[in-house]
């Protein structure tokens, strides 16, 4: 009886280092995002609708980090951190798009993961529900990368996405946006048709929706990165206007060998930097830093071309990195060890209140 209780202890004690190695050497994994950057000031920002921003942020951040804790891949992460705020209308992206010129809404999205840089985009829908989900399904569905406008709509609907009236993406909020940006471009109006493009005024936007856009990264247990981004565009966008959340290398990008990156910004100049891809080739060719290829990026290669906005981003290990040369842009993330963090304006992020 006592060598029988022996063994037993023995095998418990062998157990307990086993699961402990096991927990040491288990995997990292995290998950950050972004909402959107831009003039965000304090002043501007009521306490009551400041907590709901740290709110629903923390829901989109731990509802995909849970998928991670589970085993669950980068890309199904990022997904299910998306809907979350696709679904909020708090931030510039599915139910609280903005409008375009035409009092429509026009959504954009991308995905992409970084194992085998396979890709999923959509531009210009207005009836899809949560669009990074056609996004993904575009990736997985399809031998495409990019669909637009009806086509994208009708792939949509014989994947069996969410189909929506044009009223489920209406909130006050923005069409009082609309209607700001209208009255204030007529009476600059005296412009000559060929000199008035929807950017020259951008001065007199309103502040809090220049460049809305939520975006996620991840890396899931089997070291996988995935990155995803979704956005209403420009509030009085004309023409069939397409930014870069949408354009993969410029606002989405994913590489297991260097980071996976989300952008928001002025998108015309995220386009022409190709600023995702580029941040991740300065990590492969350079050898440097994540932090250090952001920077140089966001905030001296952007800043010279006079584009305004920021990244989120993750490198392999699932350290985070934020850039942006805004005033402010919605933000945080969960690390390796579980820490929840958000922020807005340019001071530290906050820790979730216990």
């Amino acid at each position: 009886m006592r060598v029988l209780f022996v063994f037993v202890m023995l095998s418990m004690s062998t157990w307990a280092v086993s699961s402990e190695k096991k927990a040491i050497s288990q995997p990292p994994f995290a998950i950050a995002i972004h909402g959107g950057a831009g003039t965000i000031l304090k002043e501007n920002l009521s306490p009551r609708l400041e907590r709901a921003y740290h709110k629903k942020m923390t829901e989109a951040l731990k509802a995909g980090y849970e998928v991670l804790v589970m085993g669950g891949s980068s890309v199904d992460a990022v997904q299910t951190t998306i809907v979350i705020l696709e679904d909020s209308p708090l931030f510039n992206a599915g139910k609280g798009s903005v409008f375009t010129h035409e009092k429509t809404n026009e959504l954009d999205a991308s995905i992409m993961e970084g194992k085998h840089l396979n890709a999923g985009a959509i531009s210009g829908v207005s009836n899809v529900k949560n669009p990074i989900k056609l996004a993904h399904a575009v990736m997985t569905q399809s031998k495409h990368v990019m669909l637009s406008g009806g086509g994208a709509e009708v792939f949509a609907e014989k994947n069996g996405l969410d189909i929506v009236d044009s009223g489920y993406f209406y909130t006050e909020r923005r069409w009082n946006q609309l209607m700001r940006v209208l009255k204030d471009n007529s009476k600059s109006s005296r412009l000559s048709e060929d000199k008035d493009d929807q950017f020259s005024g951008l001065k007199s936007w309103p502040d809090d929706d220049k460049f809305g856009t939520v975006g996620a990264v991840a890396l899931d247990q089997a070291g996988n990165l995935a990155a995803g981004t979704s956005t209403g565009g420009m509030t009085n966008k004309k023409f069939g206007r397409i930014g870069d959340s949408p354009v993969i290398g410029a606002g989405t990008y994913a590489d297991n060998n260097a980071c996976a990156v989300s952008a928001t910004g002025h998108g015309e100049y995220f386009i022409r930097a190709s600023v995702a891809h580029d941040i991740c080739a300065r990590v492969l060719y350079k050898n440097i830093s994540l932090q250090q290829a952001a920077d140089e990026v966001i905030k001296d290669k952007l800043v010279k071309m006079k584009g305004e906005g920021g990244v989120v981003a993750l490198d392999p290990k699932g350290n985070p990195v934020f850039s942006f040369n805004s005033v402010g842009m919605y933000r945080g993330y969960i690390d390796k060890d579980g820490n929840v963090y958000t922020g807005i304006f340019k001071e530290p992020l906050k820790t979730e209140e216990k």
